[in-house]
């Protein structure tokens, strides 16, 4: 377990240690991405679509191209 935790910093260990990237970085960077990706669904809101895609059985009437415009 001891050598786990000693090697894990191998990644950023380029960087000086004042410029690594600490946990509270990951957080605020995960923080900003769901905050992102929250927006961007309440400004398209493509529930009706995603609805229509996941859970609605295809209609094998309208099968024939241009039959979804109609």
């Amino acid at each position: 377990m001891a050598a786990a935790a000693a090697g894990s910093g191998g990644l950023f260990r380029f960087l000086r240690p004042g410029s690594r990237p600490q946990s509270t970085d990951v957080s605020a960077a995960l923080a900003w991405g769901v905050a992102a990706a929250t927006g961007g669904l309440w400004l398209i809101q493509p529930f009706d679509w995603l609805k229509k895609q996941l859970f609605e059985k295809p209609n094998p009437k309208n099968d024939k191209p241009g039959s979804e415009w109609n």
